[in-house]
C-alpha cells in the first residue's frame, strides 16, 4: 500500500512541470470556438429561466456543470491533462475561491445585521436608501451594502404594488456605480490597487463621473418612483409590516466583525510578503492565504455569534449565495480561453477590440477604453477584463495613475459602471434578484433586465462619454 501511494505521488509530482508550463495559455493559437461553451452558459442564464422556470430553478447547477465540461474535455483532449489541469487550478485558486471566500463572508456578516423598524416606502425614503447604499458600497464593497439593505428596502415597499423598479435602481445603483470610488468597492479596483495604483486615486479621479452618473439616476429614480407612487391603487389596503419608526439594529457583532473583512482586504493589499506557493503553476502569496482563512473565520464566527432570532427576521438562506456559487464556477472555467483569446493582444482573435482601443498615432483612446471594457465587463468577469485592458494600456501603474490618467479612469469607470448592464455583470446584481425573488418580487427575466439597463443606463454612457472621455 505505501509503495503504491509513492508510486501515485510520483506520478502527480511528475505533472506538475507540464501544469506549470501549461499555465500561461497562448490565446493566439486558440479559435473562437473555445468560446462556445462560454457563450452557452450565458445563454442558458438567459433563457432557460424564462422558458423553462422549473427545470431551472431545480438544475441550475447541473447546467453550469455541463457547459463547465464541455470546454474542459475537448480541451483536455486537444491540449493534453496538462493544460486543462492547470487552467482549472488557476481558476480555482487566483480567482474563484478567493472571490466565492470574500462573497461568502460578505454575504453571512450582512445578513446577521437585522435593521428593526420598518418605514412607509415613500419615494423620498427609497431615493434616500439608495443614496446612502451607494455611499456605504465604496467602503464595505458592493456586495456588503446590496446585502445589508436589500432586505430593508423590500420590506419597506412590500405594501405596494410596483416594486420591480425599486430593485432594478438598487443594482444599478448600490450594487455597480457606488462602488467605485475604493479598492474596497469593487474587484476590478482591488486588482489594480494590488498592481500600484494608489487607494485614494479612484477617489479624487473618478468622483465626478461617480457624482454624475449616481445624482442622475437618483433623480430618475425619485421621479419614475413619485409616478407610481401616486397611481391609484398602488397602496395596498394590508401592509404585511405595518410601519414602525423605532428604528435599531440586531446582530450589531456583526459590525465589528464587517470592520474585520475589511481589514483583511486591505491588509492582502498592503502586506507585501516573500513567502510565495506555486501550485501547478499559480502563485498564492502568503497575504491572500492568510486573509482568506481569515474571511473564513470570520464567516464561521458570524454564523455562531448572530442569534438564530436574527437569521429568521432576516429570512436569512443560503439559497441566492448557492445560486451564485454554482453559476460563477461554470463562468469561471468556461472564462478560460475567452481572456486568454483577449490578452493574446492584435495577435489574438479578438485582435480587432484591442485595436480598436488605439488612436491612428498608438495613443489610447479612452473613449474606446471606457466602452470596450464596459461591454465585455457587462458579460465577462470584471476583474480580470480590467486587468486586460489595464496591461493594454501599458500595465505601468504609475504611468496609468499620471500620464494616461484618462485612459485609466476610463478602464475603472467602465469595469465598475457597466456591470450593472446585464445581471452577471456584477456578482451583487444575481444575489439581489435572488433575494428579491424569495420574497416575491417578480423581477425581470434576463433580456427584461437589460431593456432596464439598454433604457436607462446606456444613454447615460453615452452622455459620459461625451462629458468626460472624448
Amino acid at each position: 500500500m505505501k509503495f503504491r501511494t509513492a508510486r501515485w505521488g510520483a506520478a502527480v509530482l511528475s505533472l506538475l512541470p507540464s501544469l506549470a508550463l501549461a499555465a500561461d495559455m497562448d490565446g493566439a493559437q486558440l479559435s473562437v470556438l473555445w468560446g462556445v461553451p462560454f457563450a452557452g452558459i450565458l445563454l442558458s442564464i438567459a433563457i432557460i429561466p424564462l422558458v423553462a422556470p422549473i427545470f431551472w430553478h431545480h438544475h441550475f447547477g447541473k447546467v453550469s456543470a455541463a457547459w463547465a465540461l464541455a470546454f474542459l474535455l475537448p480541451f483536455a483532449l486537444v491540449f493534453g491533462p496538462g493544460a486543462a489541469g492547470a487552467g482549472v487550478v488557476h481558476a480555482l485558486l487566483a480567482e474563484y475561491i478567493p472571490f466565492i471566500i470574500l462573497l461568502t463572508a460578505l454575504f453571512t456578516v450582512a445578513g446577521g445585521i437585522y435593521i428593526k423598524g420598518n418605514l412607509r416606502g415613500s419615494p423620498a425614503l427609497n431615493t434616500g436608501i439608495l443614496a446612502i447604499g451607494a455611499v456605504l458600497a465604496s467602503f464595505m464593497g458592493t456586495t456588503g451594502a446590496s446585502m445589508l439593505l436589500i432586505r430593508p428596502l423590500i420590506r419597506a415597499n412590500d405594501n405596494r404594488k410596483h416594486v420591480v423598479h425599486v430593485v432594478v435602481f438598487f443594482i444599478f445603483i448600490v450594487s455597480n456605480a457606488g462602488g467605485s470610488l475604493t479598492p474596497l468597492g469593487d474587484p476590478p479596483l482591488f486588482l489594480g490597487f494590488l498592481k500600484g495604483v494608489e487607494f485614494s486615486w479612484t477617489l479624487t479621479h473618478i468622483f465626478p463621473e461617480t457624482l454624475f452618473l449616481v445624482g442622475t439616476l437618483l433623480v430618475l429614480f425619485y421621479a419614475l418612483d413619485w409616478w407610481y407612487h401616486h397611481k391609484r391603487e398602488e397602496i395596498r389596503p394590508a401592509d404585511p409590516t405595518p410601519d414602525d419608526r423605532q428604528f435599531g439594529f440586531d446582530g450589531g457583532v456583526n459590525f465589528l466583525l464587517l470592520a474585520g473583512v475589511v481589514g483583511l482586504v486591505l491588509m492582502s493589499g498592503l502586506w507585501k510578503s516573500d513567502v510565495v506557493f506555486d501550485i501547478a503553476g499559480t502563485e498564492v502569496g502568503l497575504p491572500g492565504i492568510v486573509r482568506d482563512l481569515g474571511l473564513i473565520a470570520i464567516t464561521v464566527a458570524s454564523l455562531q455569534l448572530t442569534p438564530g432570532s436574527v437569521h429568521a427576521d432576516n429570512q436569512f438562506s443560503w439559497g441566492p449565495m448557492q445560486e451564485v456559487a454554482k453559476l460563477f464556477a461554470g463562468i469561471f472555467l468556461t472564462i478560460i480561453p475567452v481572456i486568454a483569446m483577449l490578452k493574446a493582444g492584435v495577435d489574438g482573435p479578438f485582435g480587432a477590440i484591442v485595436r480598436a482601443v488605439t488612436n491612428p498615432d498608438g495613443s489610447p483612446n479612452p473613449a474606446m477604453y471606457f466602452w470596450a471594457t464596459g461591454i465585455l465587463s457587462s458579460f465577462l468577469d470584471n476583474a480580470p477584463t480590467y486587468l486586460v485592458f489595464f496591461n493594454t494600456a501599458g500595465g505601468d501603474a504609475q504611468v496609468l495613475m499620471t500620464t494616461l490618467a484618462p485612459t485609466l479612469v476610463a478602464i475603472s469607470a467602465g469595469a465598475v459602471f457597466m456591470g450593472a448592464n446585464s445581471y452577471i455583470g456584477n456578482a451583487p446584481n444575481l444575489m439581489v434578484k435572488a433575494i428579491a425573488e424569495d420574497r416575491g418580487v417578480k423581477m425581470p427575466s434576463f433580456f427584461g433586465y437589460m431593456v432596464w439597463s439598454t433604457g436607462i443606463l446606456v444613454p447615460l454612457f453615452a452622455l459620459m462619454t461625451w462629458l468626460f472621455f472624448v
